[in-house]
């Protein structure tokens, strides 16, 4: 270690990669650092031209922050675990049709604000097949949420005794898709129907809903 006069040790300058790692992650350019990081240990950079090499640390930052976008869409959107269209079991006999999962799986019901209703006796799959849908709105950039039909309801209707209801409804209005699940499992009391009304009400017309049930959908009005 090389001293001054005084004996002070003299820090080695900071080679240029180093800097400019440093900056890119002070700047939260993270996929753009870890570009950069695995070009020293490669010839990729020497091989490249430099508007070429530019292009691809630009493409690793925009695709890091596409998947961290997708990530925080799913955390929002409070999923019980994870499932993806292209999981779902067709060699299991219950009636679902690949062709037309293929064409929800594309989300125009959601941008044309139509609802969806999955119904089919327990064990089948269908929180599974709702789940696998907002899924894929996450990944297509659209807010979604989830929650199982009792629990939502019965905190709203905590939410409604006290006065708080229209700002819980409004968190909720806020995204184009809305997956309730296992709706009539329990029966509803007469303070959870109006709830369930305001939300459909809400939404008629506006934004899509995701419902599943064990129940046809000609029995949900017995």
């Amino acid at each position: 270690m090389k001293t001054n006069e005084k004996t002070a040790p003299v820090l080695a300058e900071k080679d240029r990669n180093t800097v400019s790692l440093e900056l890119m992650n002070r700047m939260k350019l993270h996929g753009m650092a870890a570009a950069f990081t695995e070009s020293l240990s490669s010839t990729f950079a020497e091989a490249a031209t430099p508007d070429s090499f530019l292009n691809w640390l630009l493409s690793r930052e925009w695709d890091y922050r596409s998947e961290a976008a997708i990530q925080r869409l799913i955390r929002m959107a409070s999923f019980r675990y994870k499932a993806y269209p292209e999981e779902i079991d067709y060699t299991i006999s219950r009636g679902l049709d690949r062709n037309q999962m293929e064409r929800l799986a594309s989300l125009e019901f959601v941008r044309q604000a139509q609802n969806l209703f999955i119904t089919e006796a327990s064990g089948t799959g269908k929180s599974f097949l709702g789940t696998a849908l907002g899924y894929q709105t996450c990944k297509s950039d659209i807010h979604t949420f989830y929650a199982n039909a009792s629990k939502l309801l019965e905190a709203l209707k905590v939410a409604k005794a006290k006065g708080t209801i229209e700002a819980e409804l409004r968190k909720i209005e806020q995204c184009p898709l809305l997956i309730l699940g296992d709706l009539f499992l329990a029966p509803l009391d007469a303070k959870e129907h109006p709830v369930l009304l305001d939300i459909i009400e809400n939404r008629h017309g506006r934004k899509s809903i995701v419902i599943t049930s064990h129940i046809p959908v000609s029995n949900w009005y017995d």
